[in-house]
């Protein structure tokens, strides 16, 4: 018994501090970091990669600190049950809580959610609304859902020459969203007269 009480006290004196010390620690992200991983959607695998070590901090970030990239990121979490029990009400409400101040990628993600009804009962105006925000915070994403949406027929005609100028002066470097934003301004042109076309290129509107 005795020699079996020192074998265990030498495991865990010896073995275990060597298997701790390979077990990489994990810093919280910080908020540039965080945007990053959020633009190019690899927020929920990095918390993944990251063996869901940052859980806890991710969690006060966004509840006590109300940060908005972080209440993001937890909404995202709560919302697809990543590293945490699955709660999309909850998870919601995160993001709009970052939407609420005013975060591009939250802005956008909850009008793309209200335009293809995911989680949510499809609500094109609440989409719209979301949208032009995130828009005019010069996202994108979201500036191309909203032409789409302009050029199917839906919004309001006074919009469109502001949307129009933010999709002109955009800036990307992928030939297929180039492409794409060359084709959704042709169209969006269309429903304009000549001479307001004219100035929202010019950035008048």
């Amino acid at each position: 018994m005795l020699r079996l009480f020192f074998s265990i006290l030498f495991f865990y004196m010896v073995m275990m501090p060597s298997q701790a010390a390979t077990i990489k620690a994990v810093q919280v992200y910080t908020d540039d970091i965080l945007l990053d991983l959020i633009k190019e959607n690899k927020h929920l695998s990095q918390v993944v990669l990251d063996e869901c070590q940052l859980v806890q901090d991710i969690e006060a970030r966004a509840t006590i600190a109300a940060k908005p990239s972080f209440q993001f990121l937890w909404g995202d979490m709560l919302a697809y049950g990543v590293c945490v029990k699955k709660d999309i009400p909850l998870g919601l409400h995160y993001m709009r809580e970052a939407a609420d101040q005013g975060l591009p990628e939250a802005l956008e993600q909850l009008g793309r959610y209200y335009h293809i009804g995911k989680f949510m009962q499809p609500d094109i105006r609440e989409a719209i609304i979301y949208l032009k925000e995130a828009a005019s915070l010069h996202n994108l994403k979201a500036q191309i859902r909203l032409a789409e949406i302009y050029n199917n027929g839906q919004g309001s005609p006074l919009d469109f020459p502001e949307l129009y100028a933010q999709l002109h002066h955009s800036v990307t470097d992928d030939k297929k969203t180039h492409k794409k934003i060359t084709n959704l301004l042709s169209k969006l042109a269309t429903k304009m007269p000549e001479r307001i076309v004219d100035r929202a290129k010019q950035g008048k509107y």
